[in-house]
C-alpha cells in the first residue's frame, strides 16, 4: 500500500477510536457533575491527569469546572511535576486544593518509622480521606486505568467506597451500558474513573493529537540511577545508593510519576511524544510493573492499598 495512504488510513482509524473514548469520558464527567453534590477532580500533574484536564475543558468550557482540583502531596514528589501542577492550575484559573501528608504526620494520623526517608505513597490514603472529610466531597474523579494493574482491571468506572473510605470488590454496583448508580449516604464516597477503558498507548496518542504539555521528566534525559532488583532507582537524598551498589548515568524517562521513594525511570531514548508512542506500542510490561517498587512488595499490593482508602 502507498505509504502516505497507509498513514492517512491509520491516523483516521486512531482518531476514530480516540473520539469514542473521549466521548465516553466526557459523558462520565458530565454524569458526575449532574448527579453528585460536591465532586472533585484529582490532579497530580501526571500524564493521565493532564488528559483528564483536557477532557474537563471539553466537557465544561467556556464555563468554570463544576469541581475543584485536588492533589494529595506526599512531600516526596518530583519538583518538575509539582511546578507543572501549579502552572497548569494557574493557566486554567481553577481552584487547587492540596492535601499534605506532612500535615497528617504532624497531626499524628500518619505514623512512619522514619518520616524523612520512608515511602509516603501508601500514607497518602489517610490524607486523601481527611481531605474528603474536610471538604465533604461525595465523588473524586481520578485518572486510573484498567490496564495499569490487575487490581485496577476489576475496578468499576463508578467505584463505591464505604464510610471508612474502603473499597470492597464484592460491594460494587453493576454498570449496564452507560447507566451508573451514583447514590451514596453521608460519609460514603465514589471514586470515578472516566478513562478506565483507555490504555497507556491511547493516553499517549491522545496527548499527541491534543498537543498537550507534560512535565519534562516524561521524556528522555540523563539521570544518575542505581540498578537494583531489575529496576533503575533514581539517585536522590530519599533513595541513596546502598553499600556495594554502583551509581550509573543513563538516558532514562519516567513512564509514570509518583512518590520519589517508589517510582523508577526506564532506560529510553524517546525524547518526543511520537517516539514514546512507538516505544509504548511494542512494550510488554505495564507501566506500574516496570516502574513502581511499591507494587512489587507483594502480588496484592494495590488491592491492599485500595482497601485502605487509596484512590
Amino acid at each position: 500500500m502507498n505509504t502516505v495512504v497507509d498513514k492517512l488510513f491509520l491516523d483516521s482509524a486512531s482518531n476514530k477510536h480516540l473520539d469514542w473514548l473521549e466521548s465516553e469520558a466526557i459523558h462520565i464527567m458530565r454524569e458526575v457533575a449532574a448527579e453528585c453534590a460536591n465532586p472533585a477532580l484529582l490532579f497530580s500533574g501526571g500524564k493521565d491527569s493532564v488528559v483528564m484536564l483536557r477532557l474537563a475543558e471539553k466537557a465544561f468550557r467556556p464555563g468554570k469546572f463544576p469541581f475543584p482540583l485536588v492533589h494529595i502531596d506526599t512531600g516526596h514528589n518530583f519538583d518538575e511535576v509539582i511546578s507543572f501542577r501549579d502552572k497548569r492550575a494557574a493557566e486554567l484559573g481553577e481552584r487547587l486544593i492540596v492535601g499534605s501528608v506532612e500535615d497528617s504526620i504532624k497531626r499524628g494520623t500518619v505514623r512512619l518509622r522514619n518520616p524523612l526517608t520512608d515511602s509516603r505513597n501508601a500514607a497518602q490514603a489517610v490524607t486523601l480521606l481527611e481531605t474528603i472529610a474536610e471538604y465533604k466531597f461525595d465523588a473524586c474523579i481520578g485518572g486510573a486505568r484498567r490496564d495499569e494493574e490487575k487490581a485496577r482491571a476489576k475496578e468499576r468506572i463508578f467505584s463505591f467506597r464505604d464510610e471508612f473510605g474502603q473499597w470492597n470488590p464484592k460491594a460494587q454496583r453493576p454498570e449496564l451500558w452507560d447507566l451508573y448508580n451514583t447514590r451514596v449516604h453521608p460519609g460514603e464516597n465514589m471514586r470515578v474513573f472516566p478513562i478506565s477503558n483507555w490504555t497507556e498507548l491511547d493516553v499517549w496518542q491522545y496527548i499527541a493529537r491534543e498537543k498537550l504539555e507534560l512535565p519534562s521528566i516524561y521524556f528522555a534525559h540523563q539521570r544518575e540511577v542505581i540498578p537494583r532488583n531489575g529496576l533503575l532507582v533514581p539517585l536522590t537524598p530519599l533513595t541513596p545508593a546502598k553499600e556495594g551498589e554502583t551509581v550509573e548515568v543513563q538516558t532514562v524517562r519516567f513512564r509514570t510519576v509518583g512518590d520519589i521513594s517508589c517510582t523508577c525511570p526506564v532506560s529510553s531514548d524517546a525524547d518526543s511524544v511520537d517516539a514514546i508512542i512507538a516505544e509504548t506500542a511494542v512494550t510488554q510490561i505495564t507501566e506500574r510493573g516496570a516502574t513502581r517498587m511499591d507494587d512489587q512488595t507483594s502480588e496484592a499490593s494495590m488491592e491492599k492499598r485500595k482497601k485502605e482508602g487509596y484512590f
